[in-house]
C-alpha cells in the first residue's frame, strides 16, 4: 500500500477542506474495524484534497456531458453520510438531513448545491463527516461490526450489520473518486493518488 505520507514535488500545496483527523498508514496486521475506517478515512481525505481550494465558479463547473459538478457531490456525499450515520446511532438525521424536503426528494442534494457557496458545501460536508466518524466509533466500541444497523432493514424485516454499511459507505465514496479525479484535473491540472502531507498552504 503506497504511503499517505507520499508527495510528487510537483504537486502544488492546496488548502484542504477542514478535516480535523490525521491519516495514517495502518498497522500490517491491522484489524477488520481498523482496516475498514481507515479505508473510509483515506477515501474521505482524498475528496477533502480534491475538492478544497476551489471558488464558487470551479465547484460549480460543469464537465460535459455530465451534468455533475464538484459542488454537487459534496453535497451529495454530506446527505450520504449522514443517512448512514442514523445506522450507526439511531438518532434524528442531522444536517443536511434533517429538512422535509431532504428527507423526501433523492435529487435535492444534486439539485440545489448550485445556490450554495463553497463555504456553505465544504462546511456541509465536513460536519456530516465529523458526526459519521464519532457515531461509527462509538457504535464499534459499544457491539463492534457485526451488530444491527439502527434505522436500514430489508424488505423482510432484517437489519444488514454495521460491516455491510460501512462497506457500503466506502463504496459510495469509490464510486465518486474516479469524477473528483477527473473534475479537478480538468480544473486546474491537479492530479494525484495521496495527497500532501500536510495539506496546507506552505509557509
Amino acid at each position: 500500500m503506497l504511503s499517505m505520507t507520499h508527495h510528487d514535488p510537483a504537486t502544488p500545496h492546496i488548502t484542504r477542506l477542514d478535516l480535523d483527523f490525521p491519516l495514517t498508514d495502518p498497522a500490517v496486521d491491522a484489524g477488520e474495524a481498523e482496516m475498514l475506517q481507515f479505508a473510509l478515512d483515506r477515501s474521505r481525505t482524498l475528496i477533502a484534497w480534491k475538492c478544497g481550494g476551489l471558488d464558487a465558479a470551479a465547484l460549480h463547473r460543469p464537465h460535459l456531458p455530465s451534468a455533475m459538478t464538484l459542488g454537487k457531490i459534496l453535497k451529495h456525499l454530506a446527505v450520504v453520510e449522514a443517512r448512514y450515520t442514523i445506522d450507526f446511532d439511531g438518532d434524528r438525521p442531522g444536517a443536511p438531513l434533517d429538512t422535509p424536503e431532504a428527507q423526501s426528494d433523492p435529487t435535492w442534494a444534486w439539485r440545489t448545491a448550485p445556490d450554495d457557496t463553497p463555504e456553505h458545501l465544504q462546511t456541509l460536508w465536513t460536519d456530516a463527516v465529523r458526526r459519521s466518524r464519532t457515531a461509527l466509533r462509538t457504535a464499534l466500541a459499544n457491539g463492534g461490526l457485526d451488530q444491527p444497523a439502527k434505522y436500514t432493514a430489508t424488505d423482510d424485516g432484517a437489519s444488514p450489520n454495521l460491516r455491510r454499511i460501512v462497506v457500503d459507505l466506502i463504496d459510495e465514496y469509490a464510486r465518486h473518486l474516479g469524477h473528483v479525479d477527473l473534475f479537478r484535473e480538468a480544473t486546474d491540472g491537479l492530479v494525484g493518488e495521496n495527497p500532501p502531507s500536510p495539506l496546507s498552504p506552505p509557509a
